[in-house]
């Protein structure tokens, strides 16, 4: 189905090239003026110097030539040669009609489907979520379904951090702590046990205290540094703890990324990429891209274009170990031998983009990334509180996340209380609900790359530019059609209103936002989009009068607009990773 804009689009390009002018450069745009009309071409402007006219002689030819044209009611060329259009009530409502029985609203499927893996996540094991894992999980959640919706095969990966020095930490450690386990026997040759020796909150407990050990005291960390290399070398007992900490901890992230509604079709962990490694680094090495600094093995990614010093990127350090870098490279590898994707996105903490870019670079050159595959770093900004300062708990530590999704309820809750009286279980079961709608907006309408201010009493407002407020929204629709009693037909005619118009065009630009969406990595476009289509519904709420309607036609015709507002309202939300109560 064509995009409303395009068909406009179409008759502009048609009414240039009978003036005779090269119709193939005009578009028409949404109008940033729209006191004024509702859509604008400069396509005049553009053509005037080649044409040696004045742009104002052009769209005036235009403007004639659409002259009773069916798709619009008011056509006018203005100075310096602007064309504004207001398009015909009759020819929105026959659009959001076939919108309303389409699939996908009539959003077209992709001239080629790509396979697309989505790094989002990042948690390590061994460590509870706190709010630096918020950003990730949510943006690259809300892309991973627009990815989809937009027709492609979106996988998503938490990419868990797993094989690092906090193993050996907690190896040491718990070999301190309880050194009669069978894990620390050499001598050992029976089954190691099947059920954990710590829970999560011991384990939570063990990594910090271990930390601390190891930048204070040589020995302690000189041991960690020998049990990380044992495990990695494949100490069988070591390797027993480490299944352990893996079960205990993927279990507690599954069920804190279940409250966040963020899902991973892989739990992927960087030890998976190390059987990559040797094959890879020999390649690299056969290829001559390897070069020695001071004892490491580096490649140099520096580029002619490049308007800044770039550093090498180190692949193995002089001591013979693997960095991030390496694991990153051999994740690659991996990624294209079992899924062969056309794109990778890298949902991280914009600081590590010199990261990124030393490891794209070097996938390049090393041939681990074909030029069928594109990846991209999408790069976030941080959460701060209103000081600008990363946002931290009262006492000025990192807040874990189920703490802020309890805070961001309990703020709910409260402003839920101020309308009317709930029942304990109702009001925790919406405020749920509503919390992360408050949560994932507040983030999602930023965008991605941007710093942002994160403000409990503003995210959950239930006016303004809020999650609450796109939720009101919705259960508001849902009551109209409740009390109507009946299922609308679903045929929208215009009767001539503003305010119905205007939510018409509103429904009208729904393929434009998601196709834009996907094709910047940009939830905020959805965002913004739907804030402008509630806006249109509330002033339409407040001016016309619905139920009370006494012509059935008409009546219906309104319940139908409702009806598709709400199910627009209702994808694009899903689309962003919450969903809305039946009341609140």
């Amino acid at each position: 189905m064509n995009r409303f804009i395009d068909i406009i689009s179409e008759q502009l390009k048609n009414a240039f090239t009978e003036c005779g002018y090269d119709g193939s450069k005009v578009t028409a745009s949404v109008s940033n003026r729209p006191d004024l009309c509702e859509y604008q071409c400069n396509g005049a402007m553009v053509l005037a110097k080649g044409a040696g006219k004045a742009p104002i002689m052009i769209a005036d030819e235009v403007v004639e030539k659409l002259t009773g044209c069916s798709l619009f009611s008011d056509v006018q060329a203005v100075k310096p040669g602007f064309i504004n259009i207001k398009v015909s009530g009759d020819a929105a409502a026959d659009y959001i009609n076939n919108m309303s029985s389409a699939e996908k609203f009539g959003l077209n499927e992709p001239e080629t489907k790509k396979k697309i893996i989505i790094d989002y996540g990042g948690a390590n094991v061994a460590k509870p979520l706190h709010i630096g894992h918020l950003r990730s999980a949510i943006i690259g959640e809300s892309i991973k379904r627009i990815c989809n919706y937009a027709g492609h095969e979106a996988i998503g990966d938490v990419h868990l951090g797993d094989w690092g020095l906090q193993m050996g930490q907690i190896i040491a450690e718990l070999q301190e702590r309880q050194p009669e386990l069978p894990y620390f026997d050499d001598a050992f040759a029976g089954e190691y046990p099947s059920e954990s020796p710590f829970t999560i909150s011991e384990l939570e407990e063990i990594y910090p205290c271990a930390s601390k050990k190891c930048k204070e005291d040589p020995y302690f960390a000189e041991k960690a540094h020998q049990a990380t290399a044992d495990l990695q070398a494949g100490k069988p007992g070591y390797m027993a703890v480490w299944n352990h900490v893996l079960n205990v901890s993927v279990a507690d992230l599954k069920k804190n990324y279940d409250n966040l509604d963020v899902h991973f079709e892989l739990w992927k962990k960087e030890s998976d990429a190390q059987p990559y490694i040797p094959d890879m680094i020999q390649d690299m090495k056969n290829k001559g891209l390897l070069q020695e600094s001071e004892g490491a093995l580096v490649v140099d990614i520096a580029e002619e274009t490049d308007k800044k010093e770039l550093p090498p990127c180190i692949v193995v350090k002089s001591d013979g170990a693997t960095l991030y870098s390496t694991t990153d490279l051999a994740t690659i590898v991996e990624r294209v031998k079992l899924f062969d994707p056309q794109y990778i996105v890298y949902v991280v903490d914009k600081r590590q983009e010199l990261h990124f870019t030393q490891v794209f670079r070097t996938a390049r050159k090393a041939g681990i990334a074909g030029a069928d595959l594109d990846m991209y770093f999408l790069g976030f900004g941080t959460m701060n509180g209103k000081d600008g300062q990363p946002y931290k708990t009262r006492s000025g530590g990192v807040m874990r996340l189920e703490t802020l999704i309890s805070e961001i309820n309990e703020a709910v809750a409260d402003k839920m209380r101020e309308n009317r009286e709930f029942a304990q279980e109702e009001l925790d079961a919406a405020a749920k609900i509503i919390g992360l709608a408050a949560l994932k907006y507040g983030d999602l309408s930023n965008q991605a790359t941007k710093d942002y201010i994160f403000d409990i009493s503003r995210f959950t407002s239930f006016e303004g530019n809020t999650g609450p407020y796109i939720l009101y929204t919705i259960v508001r629709i849902k009551s109209i059609l409740r009390k109507y009693g009946k299922e609308p037909s679903g045929k929208v005619i215009f009767t001539g209103q503003k305010a119905e118009k205007e939510i018409m065009l509103q429904l009208t630009r729904f393929s434009e936002v998601i196709e834009t969406a996907y094709n910047e990595l940009a939830p905020h476009k959805i965002c913004s989009y739907i804030y402008d289509l509630s806006n249109a519904f509330n002033v339409f709420y407040h001016e016309i009068k619905i139920l009370s309607e006494e012509d059935e036609d008409r009546k219906d015709s309104y319940l139908s607009l409702l009806q598709l507002t709400r199910r627009v309202l209702e994808q694009c939300i899903e689309l962003l990773g919450f969903s809305a109560p039946e009341q609140m």
